[in-house]
């Protein structure tokens, strides 16, 4: 039986699963996910239930909740997706974009309400609520402001790491 991932948000917007980038567990990387038989481990590990097997590799659903970084999905995956000495974060960091309400005379904070590690901050405006500023450096792209967001306009933006100059 196929299930419908296909929320009242997503149709609203017209977006739906399959048009999210793919966000790995954390301390997984593009060349460890090779090693995944897709056996979900990881995915029943998971207390939050943000992990599924999409195309026979763990992805994260930050739709559905927040990560907590229990290392629970690495201590029960039986294959070399999760490697020793892997910091066990995300890769990306959390953006808000256009579509907020703060940002379009809204008041609305429940991303800033939902952050554990404090990264989005709300700012005074005058004529209007507060607008949000979000700390990319204290965001550990946990995804906890992404499903509480009424109006979907956070997404995660990928970390780059500057080349070392040798």
């Amino acid at each position: 039986m196929v299930l419908s991932t296909r929320t009242r948000r997503g149709f609203l917007t017209g977006r739906s699963s399959e048009d999210l980038e793919r966000i790995l567990p954390p301390g997984a990387t593009e060349t460890s996910v090779r090693s995944c038989s897709g056996c979900g481990a990881c995915v029943d590990a998971c207390p939050t239930k943000i992990i599924s097997i999409r195309s026979g590799v763990p992805t994260v659903d930050f739709r559905l909740g927040e990560c907590t970084f229990c290392g629970k999905c690495a201590e029960r995956c039986p294959e070399t997706v999760f490697p020793a000495g892997s910091s066990g974060g995300f890769a990306h960091y959390a953006v808000i974009d256009d579509g907020c309400l703060a940002n379009n005379y809204v008041d609305c904070q429940a991303c800033r309400d939902s952050c554990p590690a404090g990264a989005i901050r709300f700012w005074p405006r005058l004529g209007g609520p507060f607008v949000p500023e979000l700390n990319a450096q204290a965001c550990t792209g946990c995804g906890a402001c992404i499903s509480v967001c009424p109006a979907d306009a956070i997404a995660m933006k990928p970390r780059r790491r500057e080349a070392a100059h040798v």
